[in-house]
């Protein structure tokens, strides 16, 4: 008997979700197609059921993230700059105790991946983007350029922050980029 299309469809979230997970930790190469589908789960025959390449699933990942972000981050009662600054650039996003952000967690592994996969990238930086740009009221509204200067800093900060190996300077580095994106 074969899966109901319900069935199909919730392998597909856990094989993304777990690789979302697998991926923003470890990077693409560092994480194996039996790895993501025995986070999931399932056995690595299921995984062609859904996905016909790892990079096609690391490209369906990283949308899997961001989404994930992007929800976490409405779901706050208050989903202010502040608020999504204060989240983006904390030490518990650094240390990766939530779904990782693709944008900073994956940021030197893109630029070696397909096409397929650097425009997910893309469009998931545009989209974040937007986001920082919707914060702002109408009356108050911020050029593309000034968005995307604090969303690089935000983004450039977290991986900065990722990448030492001094936990005070760590944070000393995502102290400066909250000021820096808050500032005008």
């Amino acid at each position: 008997m074969g899966w109901t299309v319900e069935q199909k469809t919730k392998s597909r979230e856990k094989i993304i979700s777990s690789a979302a997970a697998l991926f923003t930790r470890d990077g693409f190469d560092n994480v194996g197609i039996n790895d993501v589908m025995k986070h999931a789960g399932l056995t690595r025959g299921a995984f062609y059921n859904h996905f016909t390449s790892k990079s096609e699933l690391y490209a369906e990942a990283i949308l899997g993230a961001a989404k994930q972000a992007k929800i976490r981050t409405l779901e706050q009662p208050d989903n202010s700059l502040e608020t999504i600054i204060e989240y983006y650039l904390s030490d518990k996003h650094r240390r990766g105790e939530d779904i990782c952000c693709p944008l900073a967690f994956l940021t030197t592994d893109i630029h070696q991946r397909d096409d397929q996969v650097r425009s997910t990238y893309t469009r998931v930086l545009k989209g974040f983007i937007n986001i920082i740009k919707s914060t702002y009221p109408d009356d108050e509204q911020i050029s593309e350029a000034e968005a995307i200067k604090k969303v690089v800093l935000m983004i450039g900060g977290l991986a900065i922050a990722r990448a030492v190996n001094d936990e005070d300077y760590s944070e000393l580095l995502l102290s400066a980029c909250r000021e820096g994106v808050t500032s005008k």
